[in-house]
């Protein structure tokens, strides 16, 4: 099976517009990804007054990334205060002669 045959068409609406998009991904994936974009561009519509829809589009897509980012971060942090716990957890089992 190529590649191209394994896509699945799944068409989406965003603001208003519908997308026929392809995607191996499951279908409600793809719709929960389209809905959080289509949330947050109505969220930042409401803010923003009549604006052309590409501005509300790119402050979407800002959001999203800065959402993204700090995400991002925060796994990072909680993976390094991990990595920290499992050193001294080895340190102290090797300390007390358990392996």
């Amino acid at each position: 099976m190529t590649e191209e045959m394994a896509k699945k068409r799944i068409e989406v609406e965003i603001f208003g517009q519908r997308y026929p998009l392809k995607s191996e991904a499951p279908e409600e994936y793809v719709k929960e990804v389209a809905r959080l974009v289509d949330e947050t561009m109505k969220r930042v519509a409401e803010r923003m007054g009549p604006v052309p829809s590409v501005q509300i589009a790119v402050m979407a897509a800002l959001y999203i990334a800065d959402e993204y980012i700090k995400n991002e971060r925060e796994i990072e942090e909680i993976r390094k205060r991990l990595k920290e716990k499992v050193e001294r957890l080895e340190k102290f089992l090797k300390e007390e002669g358990i392996n």
